[in-house]
C-alpha cells in the first residue's frame, strides 16, 4: 500500500469514527474549496499526447534516462 492510501485510509477511518458535527462540516468545506484545483481541463493536444503516451508505454517504445542522455550526446556536437 502507498503512503497516499496509507493517510487515505486513516483519514476515512477517523471521519467513520468521529460523531463531531462541526470537525465534519469543515473537512467537507476543505474538500469543496480544493476539488477546482484538483481538475485540470486538458486540450484535445494534451489528450492526444497522453494517449500516444500510453501507446508507447504499452508497447514499450521508450528509452531509460541513461540511454536517453548517451542518444542527446551524439546531436550535440
Amino acid at each position: 500500500m502507498t503512503a497516499i492510501e496509507n493517510t487515505k485510509n486513516k483519514l476515512i477511518d477517523r471521519i467513520l469514527a468521529t460523531k463531531n458535527e462541526k470537525l465534519l462540516e469543515a473537512i467537507s468545506r476543505i474538500f469543496e474549496s480544493t476539488q477546482s484545483e484538483d481538475l485540470i481541463n486538458l486540450s484535445s493536444e494534451q489528450i492526444e499526447m497522453l494517449i500516444l503516451s500510453e501507446s508507447d508505454i504499452a508497447t514499450k517504445n521508450y528509452m531509460c534516462e541513461s540511454d536517453l542522455k548517451k542518444s542527446d550526446s551524439k546531436w550535440i556536437f
